[in-house]
């Protein structure tokens, strides 16, 4: 059970959050608050694992509550302001939600939330959709670039496959081919399941671009990509769960 805090200045903002945590199977709701302090209080005496954390609050802001507080839980951003996702992001926050914020979209940033913790990639009950059927189809992340303030974004729906290759990965997409320095691992916890799986120790696929499935051997756009013995039974339970 991951033990949830909502903070926000403004009241009903904090309590649309507390319902879509009532209402989610494997969170607890521990507070909600308008105070920033009330909040540190809370993270630091260990009530806490994970922070819905408006940054736009008077007294304290939501980036200088994570430079007290961002080693002792997890953060999800939440704002209406779009220009503060790549400063979040450099606190290693968990996702970075603009308000007004959809229940799909809170669900993805759990199911990010839950794989740090569990280190899993958990699927939980009543997987919300979008109207056309397919989950999450669309959105983005942020690759870490090669200087401390450079971030690159990247459509998910354009991505092809990942490659990690020892300490940094390669991002293949419909144009391009994108290095960033993190374990392959580290960015798997940022994909959404519904849409990404881990085939081989080397490779994370989008189910959707999948041309073919051949044994031990999948294609995507005439690439060969091996599927690893540790990874074949979820990946085919994966397949038959999409047919069915």
């Amino acid at each position: 059970m991951i033990r949830c805090l909502a903070v926000d200045d403004e009241a009903y903002a904090s309590e649309i959050l507390a319902g879509y945590i009532r209402k989610t199977p494997g969170l607890e709701l521990v507070s909600t608050t308008t105070n920033p302090f009330d909040a540190i209080q809370l993270v630091q005496s260990g009530e806490v694992d994970l922070v819905f954390l408006d940054i736009q609050m008077p007294e304290l802001n939501g980036i200088q509550f994570l430079k007290i507080c961002g080693r002792s839980c997890k953060v999800i951003l939440t704002t209406a302001y779009e220009q503060y996702a790549l400063e979040g992001f450099e606190h290693d926050v968990v996702d970075y939600l603009m308000k007004p914020i959809p229940y799909d979209r809170f669900y993805r940033s759990i199911m990010k939330a839950k794989q740090l913790f569990e280190g899993d990639t958990p699927k939980l009950k009543n997987e919300p959709e979008h109207a056309n059927g397919t989950a999450f189809a669309t959105d983005y992340i942020f690759l870490k670039g090669d200087s401390k303030n450079k971030f690159i974004k990247v459509d998910l729906k354009d991505i092809i496959y990942i490659e990690g290759l020892k300490n940094y990965i390669s991002v293949y997409t419909s144009t391009q081919r994108l290095i960033t320095y993190q374990s392959l691992r580290d960015f798997e916890a940022q994909l959404p399941p519904t849409e990404f799986i881990r085939v081989h120790k080397s490779y994370i696929i989008p189910f959707g671009k999948i041309s073919t499935v051949d044994g031990n051997s999948l294609f995507i756009n005439n690439q060969l990509i091996p599927i690893g013995d540790a990874f074949k039974e979820a990946f085919f339970k994966a397949i038959k769960e999409r047919r069915s």
